[in-house]
């Protein structure tokens, strides 16, 4: 609408970055995927020294090892008893008056957490199998492909306690901010068309003809989607999706 400058592209559904791909991939590896809460907190020294000490662009990389592998967001729950009661008062107040360092848990959710996988533009949690009421072995792993629609949501429920902890800002930083949901357009000025053989006819910038595809694109799979189009077709449209709006980044 204002010549020079910046127009967008609402899309129809949210696309990864391919530039923030690892990143979003070790975010994931640090948090619980189905509270948003991190796995590990202040309460553990280690966890306390790292962000005492390391600064707040390099914490994600320290707290990462810390905090993957952590393989289930630990709830806070009391002992039973020797009588199986752990709803015992005096109980209660025997732990309620530990240390803080040495309470259990979180107050997390009590999900076991996926193992995260990238391939290409896809990222999949591998969920352990688990092993059946007859005493067999665990049954085999299973791998889900992970919209970016549902990481989106994941990120979204980190609380801000938990972003300080690893090193970024809920104000200026926002690990969901990551994931697009709305493509910057550059004025014409920045992908000005092109003459062909320094004759009349004139060729559009390879941007320009990046961005008509991520258009039409985008456009296609809102289409489908009111329609009622089967999700295997839907699924195949929202992939070329992902691919123009990943190369139109890195070609």
């Amino acid at each position: 609408e204002c010549p020079g400058h910046f127009g967008h592209i609402e899309l129809a559904r949210p696309v990864f970055h391919a530039g923030f791909m690892v990143k979003v991939k070790k975010i994931l590896e640090c948090i619980c995927f189905s509270c948003g809460k991190l796995r590990v907190d202040l309460r553990d020294p280690m966890v306390a020294n790292v962000v005492r000490r390391v600064k707040a662009q390099h914490r994600l990389k320290a707290i990462w090892p810390l905090a993957s592998k952590r393989t289930i967001c630990e709830p806070d729950s009391l002992d039973e008893d020797e009588n199986g009661d752990a709803t015992n008062e005096e109980q209660f107040q025997q732990e309620s008056s530990r240390p803080t360092n040495l309470i259990k848990g979180h107050g997390g959710c009590g999900h076991i957490q996926p193992v995260w996988r990238k391939e290409g533009l896809k990222l999949i949690a591998v969920m352990k199998g688990q092993a059946s009421d007859k005493g067999d072995e665990s049954s085999e792993p299973e791998k889900r492909i992970i919209s970016p629609a549902e990481v989106l949501n994941v990120l979204q429920k980190i609380p801000a306690e938990d972003l300080h902890i690893m090193g970024l800002n809920a104000e200026y930083a926002r690990p969901d901010w990551m994931i697009l949901t709305v493509l910057p357009v550059p004025p014409a000025a920045v992908r000005p068309s092109i003459s062909v053989d320094g004759g009349a006819l004139r060729s559009e910038d390879d941007l320009t003809y990046k961005l008509s595809q991520i258009l039409k694109t985008s456009a296609s799979v809102r289409r489908m989607e009111g329609e009622g189009v089967p999700p295997t077709v839907v699924a195949e449209n929202f992939d070329l999706l992902q691919y123009h709006v990943a190369t139109y980044m890195d070609n």
